[in-house]
């Protein structure tokens, strides 16, 4: 009897379990450089944080990080992937039929991929062109909110209502948008109220200056009081006022329209809209 014959199966098993072995070196290598990764960029992002009043260079090194550790991560996985791969003998004959039809598989896959494709090449042009960052706030479909999360191929808009909008990449590029802090966070909004003929007009600009002057979240760059409009039974009074960011703006207006309304209530009832009359006897 031949003593190869008897120890050909203990070879085969020794052969299985090597090869799971370097699979398993291979993927813990692979998990121990996506920690390692993951813990430099947090590094680096714990340097530049947000919750400051001038964010705007944070919020641009915080996008393009978050970018080029998703790249990290994909390029790992796939070398994680292919080192796998080369463990079995049969991967290299079937490399070199993949090579030789790979001009009919490359144009195969350009066509099935090609949206995806548009939004990954969108995602990296948003992050390192300064367009958009982490923590803008914009307006798309209508609709108020901040750039919550920036990928390869989406976009995460939270609405102020707590809503998640999720956009593909290739909306910002190809869409107008608005965004409120793409230079800074301050920011100019008005307030329209319509109130009658007789309002007194001094009266109502020495009341909104002295309610500014208590307010907190008025920055004090700049305000004003003008009749936008003079039509039918009343006129149209704007009120302008500045704040330092989006969510001190709202609400610093709700407070303006809130005090005209209360004043014109208790101080100046004149000032209220109505609707005259005429009645002529025959």
């Amino acid at each position: 009897m031949d003593r190869r014959a008897c120890y050909a199966p203990l070879t085969d098993w020794l052969d299985a379990i090597g090869r799971v072995a370097l699979i398993l070196v291979i993927a813990s290598a692979a998990w121990l450089l996506s920690g390692i990764i993951a813990f430099a960029f947090g590094a680096v992002r714990a340097r530049y944080p947000i919750d400051v009043a001038d964010n705007g260079v944070a919020r641009r090194v915080r996008t393009q990080l978050g970018l080029l550790q998703r790249i990290a991560s994909v390029v790992v996985v796939i070398l994680a992937l292919g080192a796998i791969l080369l463990t079995f003998p049969g991967v290299q004959a079937l490399g070199a039929s993949v090579l030789a039809s790979a001009g009919l598989v490359s144009v195969i896959a350009g066509l099935a991929a090609q949206s995806t494709l548009s939004n990954l090449f969108a995602g990296v042009q948003l992050a390192f062109s300064d367009a958009l960052r982490v923590d803008d706030v914009v307006v798309v479909e209508n609709e108020w909110g901040r750039i919550e999360e920036m990928t390869l191929s989406y976009v995460v808009v939270r609405i102020w209502d707590e809503r998640r909008l999720v956009l593909p990449s290739t909306y910002f590029t190809t869409t107008p948008f608005t965004n409120w802090t793409r230079a800074s966070s301050d920011i100019t909004g008005t307030v329209y109220v319509d109130l009658d003929w007789t309002v007194p007009l001094d009266g109502l600009r020495e009341r909104f200056e002295a309610f500014l002057a208590t307010r907190d979240d008025w920055d004090g760059r700049g305000s004003s009081v003008a009749v936008t409009d003079a039509t039918g039974g009343g006129v149209q009074v704007r009120f302008v006022v500045t704040a330092a960011d989006s969510g001190s703006l709202w609400n610093l207006r709700c407070a303006v329209r809130e005090d005209i309304v209360r004043w014109a209530q208790s101080v100046a009832p004149v000032a209220l809209p109505r609707t005259r009359v005429d009645m002529v006897s025959d």
